[in-house]
Protein backbone atom coordinates (compact mmCIF):
# COMPACT_ATOMS: atom_id res chain seq x y z
CA UNK A 1 0.00 0.00 0.00
CA UNK A 2 2.66 2.50 1.31
CA UNK A 3 5.02 1.75 -1.92
CA UNK A 4 2.13 2.39 -4.37
CA UNK A 5 1.60 5.88 -2.65
CA UNK A 6 5.06 6.40 -2.56
CA UNK A 7 5.47 5.55 -6.18
CA UNK A 8 2.48 8.03 -6.74
CA UNK A 9 3.76 10.40 -4.97
CA UNK A 10 7.22 10.02 -7.11
CA UNK A 11 5.82 11.10 -9.89
CA UNK A 12 5.78 14.84 -8.64
CA UNK A 13 8.27 14.47 -5.57
CA UNK A 14 11.89 12.18 -6.67
CA UNK A 15 11.89 11.98 -3.14
CA UNK A 16 9.69 9.57 -2.81
CA UNK A 17 11.16 7.23 -5.23
CA UNK A 18 13.79 6.33 -2.58
CA UNK A 19 11.02 4.02 -1.49
CA UNK A 20 11.35 1.95 -4.69
CA UNK A 21 14.63 0.30 -2.50
CA UNK A 22 13.85 -3.32 -0.86
CA UNK A 23 16.48 -2.61 1.71
CA UNK A 24 14.90 0.67 2.79
CA UNK A 25 11.27 -0.96 3.37
CA UNK A 26 12.73 -4.20 4.62
CA UNK A 27 13.98 -2.17 7.16
CA UNK A 28 10.86 0.08 7.80
CA UNK A 29 9.08 -3.36 7.77
CA UNK A 30 10.58 -4.35 10.78
CA UNK A 31 10.26 -1.27 12.58
CA UNK A 32 6.68 -1.36 11.93
CA UNK A 33 6.37 -5.03 13.03
CA UNK A 34 7.63 -4.00 16.32
CA UNK A 35 6.28 -1.32 16.69
CA UNK A 36 2.82 -2.52 16.25
CA UNK A 37 3.67 -5.73 18.07
CA UNK A 38 4.42 -3.73 21.07
CA UNK A 39 1.61 -1.78 20.60
CA UNK A 40 -1.10 -4.66 20.62
CA UNK A 41 1.51 -6.61 23.38
CA UNK A 42 -0.45 -5.75 26.66
CA UNK A 43 -3.83 -5.51 25.24
CA UNK A 44 -3.70 -8.93 23.73
CA UNK A 45 -2.45 -10.06 26.85
CA UNK A 46 -5.11 -8.61 28.91
CA UNK A 47 -7.79 -9.81 26.23
CA UNK A 48 -6.54 -13.55 26.20
CA UNK A 49 -6.73 -13.35 30.33
CA UNK A 50 -9.93 -11.86 30.41
CA UNK A 51 -11.13 -14.59 28.78
CA UNK A 52 -9.51 -17.34 30.61
CA UNK A 53 -7.21 -18.82 27.40
CA UNK A 54 -4.60 -19.99 29.45
CA UNK A 55 -2.12 -22.78 28.69
CA UNK A 56 -2.46 -26.06 29.93
CA UNK A 57 0.56 -27.82 31.10
CA UNK A 58 1.34 -31.80 30.66
CA UNK A 59 1.66 -33.08 34.24
CA UNK A 60 4.10 -35.48 32.74
CA UNK A 61 6.37 -32.85 31.91
CA UNK A 62 8.97 -31.23 34.14
CA UNK A 63 7.53 -30.43 37.40
CA UNK A 64 8.44 -26.53 37.52
CA UNK A 65 6.59 -26.15 34.73
CA UNK A 66 3.65 -26.44 36.55
CA UNK A 67 3.53 -22.56 37.89
CA UNK A 68 3.26 -22.10 33.90
CA UNK A 69 -0.71 -23.34 34.13
CA UNK A 70 -3.38 -20.73 33.07
CA UNK A 71 -0.24 -18.71 31.18
CA UNK A 72 -2.29 -16.78 28.41
CA UNK A 73 -1.72 -18.65 25.02
CA UNK A 74 -2.45 -18.01 21.43
CA UNK A 75 0.04 -15.06 21.59
CA UNK A 76 1.01 -16.46 18.05
CA UNK A 77 -2.25 -14.13 16.61
CA UNK A 78 -0.60 -11.15 18.02
CA UNK A 79 2.59 -11.86 15.63
CA UNK A 80 0.32 -12.91 12.45
CA UNK A 81 -1.00 -9.52 12.87
CA UNK A 82 2.03 -7.54 12.62
CA UNK A 83 3.13 -9.72 10.04
CA UNK A 84 0.20 -9.24 7.94
CA UNK A 85 -0.01 -5.58 8.16
CA UNK A 86 3.24 -4.95 7.77
CA UNK A 87 3.59 -6.66 4.55
CA UNK A 88 0.43 -5.22 3.20
CA UNK A 89 1.90 -2.00 4.22
CA UNK A 90 5.21 -2.38 2.84
CA UNK A 91 5.44 -5.16 -0.05
CA UNK A 92 5.12 -4.94 -3.50
CA UNK A 93 1.43 -6.78 -3.54
CA UNK A 94 1.45 -7.31 -7.10
CA UNK A 95 4.55 -9.52 -6.30
CA UNK A 96 3.11 -13.21 -6.45
CA UNK A 97 5.85 -14.77 -3.92
CA UNK A 98 4.44 -12.30 -1.33
CA UNK A 99 1.04 -13.48 -2.05
CA UNK A 100 2.21 -17.13 -1.48
CA UNK A 101 4.37 -16.50 1.66
CA UNK A 102 1.28 -14.66 3.34
CA UNK A 103 -1.52 -16.92 2.53
CA UNK A 104 0.66 -19.66 3.24
CA UNK A 105 1.40 -18.23 6.98
CA UNK A 106 -2.59 -17.38 7.63
CA UNK A 107 -3.39 -20.86 6.00
CA UNK A 108 -1.73 -22.97 8.32
CA UNK A 109 -2.23 -20.30 11.44
CA UNK A 110 -5.96 -20.92 10.87
CA UNK A 111 -4.85 -24.33 11.78
CA UNK A 112 -2.75 -23.74 14.48
CA UNK A 113 -6.24 -21.42 15.97
CA UNK A 114 -8.77 -24.10 15.48
CA UNK A 115 -5.70 -26.25 17.39
CA UNK A 116 -5.61 -24.18 20.27
CA UNK A 117 -9.59 -22.68 20.31
CA UNK A 118 -10.59 -26.28 20.90
CA UNK A 119 -8.02 -26.71 23.97
CA UNK A 120 -8.16 -24.01 25.96
CA UNK A 121 -11.84 -22.69 25.18
CA UNK A 122 -13.59 -25.84 24.81
CA UNK A 123 -11.34 -27.87 27.01
CA UNK A 124 -10.77 -30.51 24.49
CA UNK A 125 -7.14 -31.71 25.49
CA UNK A 126 -6.88 -33.23 22.15
CA UNK A 127 -7.57 -30.31 20.16
CA UNK A 128 -7.56 -31.19 16.56
CA UNK A 129 -6.62 -34.27 15.93
CA UNK A 130 -3.08 -35.10 13.98
CA UNK A 131 -4.97 -36.76 11.33
CA UNK A 132 -6.71 -33.20 10.58
CA UNK A 133 -3.93 -30.70 11.50
CA UNK A 134 -1.68 -33.48 8.37
CA UNK A 135 -4.42 -33.26 5.98
CA UNK A 136 -4.88 -29.36 5.78
CA UNK A 137 -0.74 -28.61 6.54
CA UNK A 138 -0.76 -31.24 3.69
CA UNK A 139 -3.25 -29.65 1.32
CA UNK A 140 -1.77 -26.18 1.88
CA UNK A 141 1.86 -27.18 1.29
CA UNK A 142 1.00 -29.13 -2.35
CA UNK A 143 -0.87 -26.30 -3.16
CA UNK A 144 1.91 -24.16 -3.08
CA UNK A 145 4.24 -26.61 -4.67
CA UNK A 146 1.75 -27.12 -8.07
CA UNK A 147 1.67 -22.97 -7.52
CA UNK A 148 5.55 -22.90 -7.72
CA UNK A 149 5.76 -25.34 -10.64
CA UNK A 150 3.44 -24.14 -12.48
CA UNK A 151 5.15 -20.60 -12.69
CA UNK A 152 8.65 -21.31 -12.65
CA UNK A 153 9.86 -19.83 -15.81
CA UNK A 154 13.89 -21.57 -15.20
CA UNK A 155 14.99 -24.82 -14.44
CA UNK A 156 16.76 -23.65 -11.77
CA UNK A 157 13.38 -22.49 -9.61
CA UNK A 158 12.75 -25.91 -9.13
CA UNK A 159 15.94 -27.41 -9.08
CA UNK A 160 17.07 -28.97 -5.51
CA UNK A 161 20.42 -26.47 -5.04
CA UNK A 162 23.45 -28.30 -2.57
CA UNK A 163 25.09 -25.90 -0.24
CA UNK A 164 28.86 -25.38 -0.20
CA UNK A 165 29.32 -26.99 -3.79
CA UNK A 166 29.27 -25.00 -6.82
CA UNK A 167 27.56 -27.59 -9.55
CA UNK A 168 26.04 -29.56 -7.52
CA UNK A 169 22.24 -28.90 -8.81
CA UNK A 170 19.90 -31.62 -9.19
CA UNK A 171 16.86 -31.61 -11.35
CA UNK A 172 13.71 -32.37 -9.55
CA UNK A 173 10.95 -33.39 -11.76
CA UNK A 174 7.20 -32.25 -10.94
CA UNK A 175 7.18 -34.90 -8.45
CA UNK A 176 10.40 -34.59 -6.59
CA UNK A 177 9.59 -30.90 -6.59
CA UNK A 178 6.39 -31.30 -4.81
CA UNK A 179 7.91 -34.00 -2.33
CA UNK A 180 10.71 -31.18 -1.58
CA UNK A 181 8.07 -28.61 -0.93
CA UNK A 182 5.74 -30.81 0.96
CA UNK A 183 8.74 -31.74 3.68
CA UNK A 184 9.88 -28.39 3.59
CA UNK A 185 6.79 -26.50 4.28
CA UNK A 186 5.10 -29.20 6.81
CA UNK A 187 8.79 -30.55 8.20
CA UNK A 188 9.43 -26.72 9.59
CA UNK A 189 6.11 -26.26 10.74
CA UNK A 190 6.03 -29.06 13.14
CA UNK A 191 9.61 -28.66 13.78
CA UNK A 192 9.09 -25.29 15.30
CA UNK A 193 6.00 -26.23 17.17
CA UNK A 194 8.20 -28.96 18.90
CA UNK A 195 10.57 -26.33 19.90
CA UNK A 196 8.13 -23.93 21.03
CA UNK A 197 8.39 -25.56 24.81
CA UNK A 198 10.36 -23.05 26.87
CA UNK A 199 9.69 -19.57 27.32
CA UNK A 200 11.42 -17.57 24.48
CA UNK A 201 12.98 -20.78 23.05
CA UNK A 202 11.69 -20.94 19.78
CA UNK A 203 10.65 -17.05 18.55
CA UNK A 204 14.32 -15.88 18.84
CA UNK A 205 15.80 -18.47 16.09
CA UNK A 206 12.80 -18.25 13.89
CA UNK A 207 13.82 -14.64 14.16
CA UNK A 208 17.56 -15.13 13.24
CA UNK A 209 16.80 -17.82 10.41
CA UNK A 210 14.23 -15.16 9.32
CA UNK A 211 16.58 -12.58 9.05
CA UNK A 212 19.42 -14.83 7.21
CA UNK A 213 16.14 -16.16 4.73
CA UNK A 214 15.58 -12.11 4.32
CA UNK A 215 19.13 -12.43 2.75
CA UNK A 216 19.12 -14.69 0.31
CA UNK A 217 15.40 -13.54 -0.99
CA UNK A 218 16.86 -10.00 -1.93
CA UNK A 219 20.26 -12.00 -3.56
CA UNK A 220 17.74 -13.83 -5.21
CA UNK A 221 16.02 -11.57 -6.63
CA UNK A 222 19.02 -9.35 -7.84
CA UNK A 223 20.25 -10.32 -10.65
CA UNK A 224 23.77 -8.84 -10.30
CA UNK A 225 24.39 -10.26 -7.07
CA UNK A 226 22.83 -13.48 -7.48
CA UNK A 227 25.30 -13.87 -10.78
CA UNK A 228 28.23 -13.20 -8.39
CA UNK A 229 27.45 -15.10 -6.01
CA UNK A 230 25.92 -18.26 -8.27
CA UNK A 231 22.73 -18.09 -6.35
CA UNK A 232 19.96 -19.16 -8.57
CA UNK A 233 18.31 -15.46 -10.17
CA UNK A 234 14.30 -15.46 -9.33
CA UNK A 235 13.08 -11.88 -10.10
CA UNK A 236 10.59 -10.98 -7.71
CA UNK A 237 11.91 -12.94 -4.57
CA UNK A 238 13.69 -10.00 -3.09
CA UNK A 239 10.47 -8.75 -2.05
CA UNK A 240 10.29 -11.66 0.49
CA UNK A 241 12.83 -9.34 2.12
CA UNK A 242 10.27 -7.63 3.39
CA UNK A 243 8.11 -10.45 4.45
CA UNK A 244 11.28 -11.87 6.60
CA UNK A 245 11.97 -8.80 7.87
CA UNK A 246 8.26 -8.39 9.60
CA UNK A 247 9.10 -11.63 10.62
CA UNK A 248 11.89 -10.40 12.54
CA UNK A 249 10.76 -7.65 13.77
CA UNK A 250 7.49 -8.71 15.22
CA UNK A 251 8.93 -11.71 16.55
CA UNK A 252 11.57 -9.17 19.02
CA UNK A 253 8.55 -7.68 19.88
CA UNK A 254 7.07 -11.23 21.13
CA UNK A 255 10.19 -11.82 22.82
CA UNK A 256 9.80 -8.92 24.95
CA UNK A 257 6.82 -10.75 26.56
CA UNK A 258 7.35 -14.31 26.02
CA UNK A 259 11.39 -14.07 27.80
CA UNK A 260 11.39 -15.91 30.94
CA UNK A 261 8.75 -15.59 32.72
CA UNK A 262 6.50 -15.68 29.78
CA UNK A 263 3.54 -13.52 30.04
CA UNK A 264 2.02 -15.10 26.91
CA UNK A 265 2.81 -18.11 24.75
CA UNK A 266 2.41 -17.86 21.03
CA UNK A 267 0.58 -21.67 21.06
CA UNK A 268 -0.20 -23.56 18.08
CA UNK A 269 -1.20 -20.95 16.30
CA UNK A 270 2.05 -18.88 16.18
CA UNK A 271 4.24 -21.78 15.98
CA UNK A 272 2.96 -23.79 13.09
CA UNK A 273 2.76 -20.53 11.26
CA UNK A 274 6.33 -19.28 11.63
CA UNK A 275 7.03 -22.59 10.51
CA UNK A 276 5.36 -22.64 7.61
CA UNK A 277 6.55 -19.16 7.01
CA UNK A 278 10.14 -20.09 7.01
CA UNK A 279 9.31 -23.38 4.74
CA UNK A 280 8.10 -21.32 2.12
CA UNK A 281 10.27 -18.08 2.05
CA UNK A 282 13.07 -21.11 1.58
CA UNK A 283 11.65 -23.07 -0.65
CA UNK A 284 10.71 -19.91 -3.13
CA UNK A 285 14.28 -18.75 -2.56
CA UNK A 286 15.58 -22.36 -3.44
CA UNK A 287 17.91 -22.70 -0.17
CA UNK A 288 15.67 -25.83 1.68
CA UNK A 289 18.97 -27.32 2.67
CA UNK A 290 20.22 -24.22 3.85
CA UNK A 291 17.35 -23.89 6.32
CA UNK A 292 17.74 -27.18 7.27
CA UNK A 293 21.27 -26.04 8.16
CA UNK A 294 20.42 -22.82 9.89
CA UNK A 295 17.05 -24.47 11.78
CA UNK A 296 19.34 -27.32 13.13
CA UNK A 297 17.92 -26.59 16.30
CA UNK A 298 14.60 -26.92 15.10
CA UNK A 299 15.37 -30.41 13.10
CA UNK A 300 16.97 -31.81 15.79
CA UNK A 301 13.72 -31.21 18.18
CA UNK A 302 11.49 -32.61 15.84
CA UNK A 303 14.04 -35.73 15.62
CA UNK A 304 14.00 -36.18 19.06
CA UNK A 305 10.78 -36.42 19.01
CA UNK A 306 10.25 -39.29 16.66
CA UNK A 307 13.19 -41.16 17.37
CA UNK A 308 11.37 -41.57 21.35
CA UNK A 309 8.46 -42.22 19.94
CA UNK A 310 9.98 -44.59 17.54
CA UNK A 311 12.01 -46.72 19.56
CA UNK A 312 9.54 -47.04 22.76
CA UNK A 313 6.92 -48.25 20.17
CA UNK A 314 10.10 -50.56 19.08
CA UNK A 315 10.76 -51.51 22.27
CA UNK A 316 7.53 -52.32 23.73
CA UNK A 317 6.53 -54.45 21.03
CA UNK A 318 9.60 -56.41 20.91
CA UNK A 319 10.17 -57.07 24.29
CA UNK A 320 6.85 -55.75 26.03
CA UNK A 321 8.34 -52.85 27.46
CA UNK A 322 8.77 -49.95 26.37
CA UNK A 323 12.10 -47.97 26.81
CA UNK A 324 13.18 -44.27 25.85
CA UNK A 325 16.44 -42.73 24.80
CA UNK A 326 16.09 -39.26 26.26
CA UNK A 327 15.67 -39.02 29.74
CA UNK A 328 12.32 -36.81 28.27
CA UNK A 329 11.40 -35.33 24.71
CA UNK A 330 11.71 -33.25 23.03
CA UNK A 331 15.00 -32.61 23.75
CA UNK A 332 15.15 -29.52 25.31
CA UNK A 333 12.59 -31.07 28.38
CA UNK A 334 15.74 -34.04 28.36
CA UNK A 335 18.19 -31.34 29.04
CA UNK A 336 15.70 -29.54 31.93
CA UNK A 337 15.31 -33.47 33.34
CA UNK A 338 19.61 -33.38 33.36
CA UNK A 339 20.03 -30.71 35.86
CA UNK A 340 19.76 -27.43 33.25
CA UNK A 341 18.10 -24.25 34.57
CA UNK A 342 14.99 -23.24 31.77
CA UNK A 343 16.85 -20.05 30.74
CA UNK A 344 19.99 -22.04 30.36
CA UNK A 345 18.25 -24.45 27.66
CA UNK A 346 17.00 -21.59 26.45
CA UNK A 347 19.73 -19.29 25.99
CA UNK A 348 22.33 -22.38 24.13
CA UNK A 349 19.68 -23.09 21.93
CA UNK A 350 20.17 -19.17 20.88
CA UNK A 351 23.71 -19.55 20.47
CA UNK A 352 23.44 -22.70 18.46
CA UNK A 353 21.22 -21.32 16.12
CA UNK A 354 23.14 -18.04 15.59
CA UNK A 355 26.31 -20.21 14.64
CA UNK A 356 24.28 -22.24 12.38
CA UNK A 357 22.56 -19.33 10.51
CA UNK A 358 26.28 -17.68 10.40
CA UNK A 359 26.89 -21.00 8.51
CA UNK A 360 23.89 -20.87 6.76
CA UNK A 361 24.87 -17.57 6.08
CA UNK A 362 28.81 -18.24 4.98
CA UNK A 363 26.94 -20.94 1.95
CA UNK A 364 26.32 -17.63 -0.45
CA UNK A 365 30.23 -17.39 -0.66
CA UNK A 366 31.59 -20.36 -0.20
CA UNK A 367 30.43 -22.44 -3.22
Amino acid sequence: MLLALAQWLALDVRTFSVFNYITLRAVMAAMTALLISFALGPWMIRRLTALKIGQSVRTDGPQTHLVKAGTPTMGGALILTSVVLTTLLWADLSNAYVWVALLTTIGVGAIGWVDDYRKVVHRNPDGLSAKAKMFWQSLIALAVGAFLWSHATLPAHTELIVPFFKHWVFPLGVVGFMVLVYLVIVGTSNAVNLTDGLDGLAIMPTVMVASALAVFAYVAGHAEFSKYLGEPAIPGAGELAIFCAAIAGSGLAFLWFNAYPAEVFMGDVGALALGAALGVVAVMVRQELVLFIMGGVFVVEAVSVMLQVSWFKYTKKRFGKGERILLMAPLHHHFEQKGWKETQVVVRFWIITMLLVLIGLATLKLR
